[in-house]
């Protein structure tokens, strides 16, 4: 097998709790890079999302003050990447028995509409059944939170996992007023949450689980979920 999923969020809006609205939509490096990796190593990529919806692009991911001198590139490679696949496959119709891999890319969309859908909910329960290694960066570990039993059990409590910090998200200008905080929210539900310096890439794996902390992260996470997969006895992976 073959295929890599990315599902991105659906959402262009990040409501705050001072009733202000923001914009928001895929990061531009947390795309780019995992794609890269992934077809470079042979691997075929789909991207999928709620209702198969084309998010918009994070304009502060284009930004060279905010995201670094290389984002020129990643903006270019996302959005050749995304136009080239065409329309997004609707998440409600994706087999995962159809893909190898699932990842999820950040934004802060995942906080808006990831973390609560079910669809994904179901998707990442059966990969993770199957060992099948699921990646996460920066608020993409926020669409793990969509992953409940009927009881309402989170799937990943007591998983050690990385995620963008709420040191991270006040750097950033974004913990006021937010709804709630990824890494705070993550540790509240049962997750071991683990940190490196702000801004810095840090990659956790438990298991079949890899995450990174923040967009410095994609890339690595990425280059470990190909280490997962190809692996020489192609076995899955389960966490220990």
């Amino acid at each position: 097998m073959s295929k890599v999923l990315i599902v991105m969020s659906a959402a262009d809006t990040w409501e705050r709790t001072d009733g202000s609205s923001y914009p928001t939509g895929y990061w531009a490096e947390e795309v780019a890079a995992p794609h890269q990796r992934f077809v470079e190593a042979g691997f075929t990529v789909d991207f999928a999302s709620p209702g198969g919806v084309l998010q918009p692009l994070d304009r502060h991911s284009a930004d060279p003050e905010v995201a670094g001198a290389d984002c020129g590139g990643y903006v270019e490679h996302a959005e050749r990447a995304l136009r080239e696949f065409g329309p997004l496959l609707d998440l409600a119709e994706v087999d995962i028995d159809d893909y190898a891999a699932v990842v999820l890319p950040g934004g802060h969309g995942p906080v808006v509409d990831l973390h609560q859908d079910p669809d994904l909910g179901r998707l990442l329960t059966a990969a993770d059944a199957a060992g099948k290694p699921i990646g996460a960066v920066c608020h993409g570990p926020a669409a793990l939170l969509s992953a409940v039993d009927p009881e309402g059990r989170w799937l990943f409590a007591g998983r050690r996992m990385a995620a963008f910090t709420d040191e991270e998200e006040r750097l950033f200008g974004t913990a006021e007023a937010a709804p709630w905080l990824l890494a705070s929210r993550l540790r509240e539900l049962g997750a071991e949450h683990l940190a490196g310096p702000a801004y810095e890439a840090f990659t956790v794996q438990d298991g079949n689980l890899i995450t990174g902390q923040n967009p410095a992260s994609s890339a690595p996470m990425a280059e470990a979920v190909i280490a997962a997969l190809t692996r020489p006895d192609h076995e899955p992976v389960h966490s220990g």
